[in-house]
């Protein structure tokens, strides 16, 4: 399985643009599959049954594997393929959106249009967190006072976080690392504490810091 870190929204957001006295707002949320899309559009529409149009685009999957829009009667691709647009040019993935456009009377155009749903979209992503997860396997990692410094040195030279220390007469560290990077970080540790430092490989899975807090994820 294909284990590469992607981008995702963590909690979703709402923005509204104005173009021409037309309101756009713009709902986003995180999907993890195609029906919780369609059911938060169906949502959307039932909430903004007042509106003009209520167009919507999703991707699920690590690869984009599922990428859907519609324009809700808007001219043809002038709303829901530049909103998906956006999401594929961040790289965002199992994420959905909804634009919620009312009428202000004033005609847009085409350009007009696709400028407006796009802008939309990046308004609603601006008020999102959005979070990168990444695949790792905490590493528990026992060692003397004299080895502490080594293993912060070889950590911050690859960029591996520290999650936690705990000092008593000998330290306990807890730190999470990519696969790709597990076995040299293992190997220099070892050989800067001279095989001092015990590892100790715990559980493998989805991680982000978040605020400097570690959120594990199912996928």
């Amino acid at each position: 399985m294909e284990h590469t870190g992607y981008k995702t929204v963590h909690t979703g957001g709402v923005g509204e643009i104005v173009e021409k006295k037309s309101r756009f707002i713009a709902t986003v949320i995180p999907v993890k599959t195609e029906d919780e899309a369609l059911a938060f559009i169906e949502q959307m529409k039932k909430k903004y049954w007042d509106a003009t149009h209520n167009c919507s685009a999703y991707t699920v999957g690590r690869n984009h594997e599922l990428a859907r829009c519609s324009d809700d009667g808007e001219p043809h691709q002038t709303a829901g393929r530049p909103m998906l647009d956006v999401l594929l040019g961040e790289d965002i993935h199992n994420t959905a959106v909804v634009v919620t456009r009312y009428f202000g009377g004033t005609l847009l155009g085409t350009g007009g249009l696709v400028r407006a749903y796009q802008g939309a979209v990046k308004e609603g992503l601006s008020q999102c967190t959005i979070i990168e997860k990444n695949y790792g396997r905490s590493l528990t990692v026992h060692t003397d006072y004299t080895g502490i410094g080594k293993l912060q040195y070889i950590a911050g030279q690859m960029g591996i976080s520290i999650l936690s220390s705990e000092y008593t007469d000998t330290v306990t560290v807890t730190l999470f690392v990519a696969p790709a990077e597990e076995a040299a970080f293992t190997a220099k540790l070892t050989e800067a504490t001279n095989g001092r430092a015990v590892i100790t490989p715990g559980d493998a899975s989805w991680y982000t810091i978040l605020d400097g807090e570690l959120l594990l994820f199912e996928d």
